[in-house]
């Protein structure tokens, strides 16, 4: 069950409503919002609109509601400011009639200044607003999250070189909740389609956005699938489908709990990172001080550098050691179900978005994510 709305829908809301305000058209406490290459439109709230700068700019507030109660974009409040720039005689053809900017609390890339925005989200504002910019007119549109920045710090935006705040991702109009059964079957049916025509017999699982965002950045020249938490019954449902070769391809904070036997990784459910991470050093036979040190780091990028200080060569053999479990458990995990020879190979990133570390089968698709 769709249980609400992406949050590019929301800010799609507050951003027309400014720019109706700033047209001179009058304020709805509501916009219905077109979804790009679909027959439908959807109905946002608006909670408020107003002019500022002499009239030169308006003001458009919305707060999003995702219908999800473990995301931390419920109930976020969206400012858009929206202002008309003349375009230039010197230069009157311009196809970029919209400039985004990424205002307080919103994200962006820590290596370009580049607002981090999905390219859904791109066409959700330009298929809403574009019929309204008067001709001969260029958009300036700010977006706001008032909280952004204090919320970001609970993500894990900074592993993805992602800082300043939340970034606006999504690529569909609905919501799920990476820990629901509906996003289960929704990876199931990405799967099914994935597979049909011309299938080589390899796919790509990522998680989340920040994931598909970087495998894409490689150019990987295999098919790639956005998953969820569900990683355990995905890789089932793999192997019932005769997929040949699944390359687990994330961050190490997450893949490291399937090392552990934890296939449904979200955090609300289980996490256990350091102590696994603690079971992997003894077996390593690292010294007991580190150990204890370990065991009161609160997060594996930590834990990483604590061990790299130490000793860097000690660490790389850790990290390989837990890419090489990650592929052992998930074969394991996916042979308890049915009996099946599909290779699952692990490659894995650290939070300045470098690969560090595969897996024995992962070592021979190293060279796909170059």
């Amino acid at each position: 069950m769709k249980k609400g709305f992406s949050l590019p829908l929301w800010v799609a809301g507050a951003a027309r409503s400014a720019l109706k305000k700033l047209v001179g058209l009058p304020f709805e406490n509501y916009e219905l919002i077109k979804i790009p290459n679909e027959k439908k439109e959807i109905k946002i709230e608006i909670h408020s609109v107003g002019l500022l700068k002499d009239d030169s700019h308006a003001l458009g507030i919305s707060f999003a509601k995702s219908g999800l109660e473990l995301d931390i974009t419920q109930n976020l409040e969206i400012w858009t400011i929206a202002s008309l720039e003349k375009i230039s005689s010197n230069n009157p053809v311009k196809t970029n009639h919209i400039n985004i900017i990424a205002g307080s609390g919103v994200g962006i890339k820590e290596k370009t200044s580049e607002i981090c925005i999905s390219n859904f989200a791109k066409e959700v504002l330009y298929e809403n607003l574009l019929d309204i910019i008067p001709e001969g007119f260029n958009l300036n549109l700010e977006i706001i999250f008032p909280n952004g920045e204090f919320l970001a710090e609970r993500t894990s935006n900074k592993s993805f070189g992602i800082v300043g705040g939340l970034s606006i991702i999504g690529t569909s109009a609905e919501t799920y909740s990476s820990a629901s059964p509906q996003q289960l079957e929704e990876a199931k049916f990405n799967l099914a389609k994935l597979i049909q025509d011309d299938f080589k017999g390899k796919v790509v699982f990522v998680i989340g956005e920040n994931g598909l965002n970087l495998a894409n950045n490689y150019n990987v020249n295999l098919p790639i699938i956005k998953i969820g938490n569900w990683i355990g019954p995905l890789l089932v449902d793999a192997a019932i489908k005769k997929v040949k070769t699944v390359i687990l391809f994330g961050y190490h904070g997450k893949l490291i709990k399937l090392a552990g036997g934890i296939f449904h990784t979200h955090n609300h459910l289980a996490d256990g990172r350091i102590e696994i991470l603690v079971y992997l050093a003894v077996r390593e036979k690292l010294p007991l001080e580190i150990i204890v040190k370990l065991s009161h780091l609160n997060t594996l990028e930590d834990a990483l550098l604590l061990i790299e200080r130490f000793n860097k060569s000690l660490a790389d053999r850790l990290f390989q050691n837990l890419s090489n479990t990650i592929e052992k458990r998930s074969f394991a995990y996916v042979n308890r179900y049915l009996k099946t020879d599909m290779e699952i190979a692990s490659i894995i990133f650290d939070r300045k978005r470098k690969i560090r570390w595969s897996g024995n089968h992962g070592k021979n698709y190293i060279s796909y994510f170059q």
